[in-house]
């Protein structure tokens, strides 16, 4: 759906777990996943596990000895899918769980040299997770994508809210919705560069609004410092960020070379 897997052409092991859905449901789900495939059958390296019956240690404990199982078994891991990974935790604002969660999930990332791609089913504010999983996420990870639904017309969106020396906003809104005909869902293309620019402000703004709601007035240098604590972005980064919102006229520049930044009276 608008994205290039590589593939996994040495049949190492490709493992997903799933501690929200029923067994009937992750079935079907893993039935359309082999349709799309072209393939009757699972690979033998294609393991599946519905995690929902059981507590979230044992949760744990069987991601752990599962992968360890097939990495030897199959040579090595491809990637590892963690559908839910807030149920692996008492609650996503547990700061101290979510710290070892996301610290266990790199440890488990480096000893078997994989990728770990994690779910969180939580509604983003901007271009900030909620809740101290989610910060921890965002600060920790490789990569975040956003599916949002769109309430004007039927389909999804994915958008970037972070990208390893990149920045998001730089990436195309891909779109993508379900096709009656196919019974499954399809690439629908990107989003205009008038829609991506629109969505760039929205984003900027929500920012700008958040960091301005404890401070009318921040210098430059404070100005980066409540981004990269925001966003958990690089300084560089944060550079960026200041630039694209005095070009959007988000925020300005008081008078003089000392002048302070300050929010600009948004319409929206």
């Amino acid at each position: 759906m608008g994205t290039e897997i590589k593939n996994n052409t040495t049949g190492n092991a490709v493992l997903v777990y799933d501690t929200e859905q029923s067994e009937d449901q992750l079935f079907k789900n893993l039935t359309f996943i082999l349709k799309r495939a072209n393939l009757d059958f699972p690979p033998t390296w294609f393991k599946a596990y519905c995690l929902v019956g059981m507590s979230r240690k044992e949760r744990m404990q069987v991601i752990f000895q599962s992968m360890d199982r097939f990495y030897y078994e199959y040579s090595g891991i491809h990637m590892v899918v963690i559908d839910g990974i807030a149920d692996l935790i008492a609650g996503v604002n547990d700061e101290t769980q979510s710290v070892e969660l996301v610290e266990e999930l790199f440890r488990l990332a480096g000893i078997y040299k994989t990728c770990i791609v994690s779910v969180l089913h939580l509604s983003p504010s901007g271009m900030k997770l909620r809740g101290h999983l989610g910060s921890e996420i965002q600060r920790k990870a490789a990569g975040i994508l956003s599916i949002e639904k769109e309430d004007n017309t039927n389909t999804s969106v994915v958008k970037a809210l972070k990208v390893r020396d990149g920045s998001p906003l730089d990436v195309p809104l891909i779109q993508f919705g379900w096709n009656k005909e196919l019974n499954r869902h399809v690439f629908l293309g990107e989003k205009s560069k008038a829609d991506s620019e629109a969505r760039k402000m929205e984003d900027l703004a929500s920012t700008a609004r958040d960091i301005f709601s404890s401070k009318q007035s921040y210098s430059y240098q404070d100005l980066i410092k409540a981004i990269m604590d925001l966003l958990y972005v690089k300084e560089r980064m944060a550079k960026n960020y200041i630039k694209y919102m005095k070009d959007l006229n988000i925020i300005e520049k008081g008078a003089g070379t000392h002048g302070e930044f300050t929010l600009v009276q948004l319409p929206f």
